[in-house]
């Protein structure tokens, strides 16, 4: 017998925990007509929080 805890969580706290670990999106659609390609789009994103603690790789951005 398997038991499942079922936990409710506010929106705000999921996004709080995937930005602070980070999160990969990535995907591709292609739009296509009687077997022909006629627009491709791939999608690969980073998306995570920024913190004062982790230096930027952009060495014109960093703070004096």
């Amino acid at each position: 017998m398997t038991v499942v805890e079922h936990r409710e969580i506010a929106l705000v706290d999921l996004l709080d925990r995937l930005l602070a670990g980070g999160v990969v999106i990535a995907g591709d659609i292609t739009l296509r007509i009687a077997d022909v390609d006629l627009v491709r789009i791939d999608l690969n994103a980073l998306i995570s929080s920024v913190d004062a603690r982790v230096p930027s790789p952009w060495p014109e951005a960093q703070a004096p």
